[in-house]
């Protein structure tokens, strides 16, 4: 039990150690914007870099899995992942940061397929409850950076955006330096496949289909966070950023711990898929008809639907592919879904700049929720009914 316990905390905390860094940025925008006279596009520019690299970097990373094994993938891609986002304290320029955050957004890429191998090696009897407990550490972590950056870490550091990224880089050092420590004796076993097993299938129709409805909610929840406070702010209502984007993201916990208990009845079936992405149009509609908190009631409804299709969709990869399979299987649907949020990201920016107010920042959003309404009916959920 004792090295259940350990295993459980190492899975959540490297969960949470995937997004500390990147929702760190959407609280500061405004400063950021201010300070180095950012457009639209560029600010959607700054907020889809994590996303392509996501895409770009999430095969390499399956690569170095094969080659290095699952643990030290993950350490070394939160030690660079660490080092990268402190250094963004550091720029002088829009280009500086650009750079320093793509380097930091790899790292952070690179580890995350390393996470479904090391459930497997260190909870092999345990598997729903490994992937539930990452699963929940990622939205902890997408939690953490929002409703603790303006109340308690700008405050600490002068009000200097600069500063407060860079404080964000501190955790992932320290979790993988903790989890190098105390990894369980199994997780230096061989790596999971071989090197020549690591590039995907991308005949697989599944593959698509998978990485296409992790897209949507990708693409709705990270611009959600990148505009929503250029929309308040072009409103008259820059108070309501803390609370809006707090609710966006705090209300992805209660249904990331419903489904812990529930999510056997959900998981497989289409109409989930089918019923949240209605609800989240009708959440990007009432945000943009509403400058009040009504909005921020919206953005927190919002957040908890794009947890539910989230965790569900996290469920698919080993329970629809072959065991042997699920690293590469999720490395590629890493990369379809977030080359999608990345489109989405940019075409919001433009859409911003095209309009001449963030208000139609969200009409690419609502566009990339569309599949979860006409492509989620065509999975087959039960093809591989025996897949664990």
């Amino acid at each position: 039990m004792r090295e259940i316990w350990i295993a459980g905390s190492l899975l959540w905390l490297a969960g949470v150690s995937l997004r500390l860094s990147i929702l760190a940025v959407p609280p500061v925008i405004a400063l950021i914007q201010s300070d180095l006279r950012l457009s639209g596009t560029e600010i959607g520019i700054l907020s889809g870099l994590p996303t392509i690299l996501f895409a770009m970097a999430a095969l390499p990373g399956s690569l170095f899995i094969a080659r290095l094994g699952a643990l030290p993938t993950l350490v070394i891609g939160l030690v660079v992942a660490g080092i990268a986002s402190a250094l963004r304290g550091a720029i002088l320029n829009v280009f500086a940061l650009y750079a320093a955050t793509i380097v930091m957004s790899a790292g952070i890429a690179i580890s995350q397929p390393a996470l479904p191998p090391l459930v497997r090696q260190w909870l092999p009897q345990r598997v729903s409850l490994g992937t539930a407990l990452f699963t929940n550490g990622v939205l902890v972590g997408e939690t953490l950076p929002v409703m603790l950056m303006i109340p308690l870490v700008l405050p600490l550091v002068g009000a200097s955006w600069r500063w407060a990224l860079a404080l964000w880089g501190v955790p992932l050092v320290l979790i993988a330096l903790l989890t190098l420590a105390l990894a369980p004796a199994r997780a230096e076993a061989a790596p999971a496949g071989p090197v020549s097993g690591w590039w995907p299938d991308w005949r697989n129709p599944l593959t698509w289909q998978i990485g296409i409805l992790f897209g949507s909610v990708n693409g709705v929840y990270f611009c959600s966070n990148a505009f929503l406070p250029g929309y308040l702010t072009d409103a008259g209502r820059p108070d309501l950023i803390s609370a809006a984007l707090t609710a966006l993201n705090f209300c992805q916990l209660p249904a990331s711990f419903i489904l812990l208990a529930t999510a056997e009845r959900f998981v497989r079936r289409a109409w989930p898929f089918m019923i949240c992405g209605s609800l989240m149009l009708l959440c990007l509609a009432g945000i943009v008809m509403t400058a009040s908190l009504w909005t921020v009631a919206c953005a927190g409804v919002l957040g908890f639907l794009g947890a539910a299709v989230f965790t569900l969709a996290l469920t698919l990869p080993p329970l629809l592919s072959a065991p042997g399979d699920v690293g590469r299987v999720s490395a590629a649907v890493f990369t379809v879904s977030y080359s999608q949020a990345l489109l989405v990201s940019v075409l919001s920016g433009a859409a911003w700049d095209l309009g001449a107010s963030p208000r139609f920042a969200f009409l690419p959003m609502a566009i990339s929720a569309l599949p979860l309404l006409f492509l989620s009916p065509l999975i087959r959920f039960r093809r591989r009914d025996g897949a664990a």
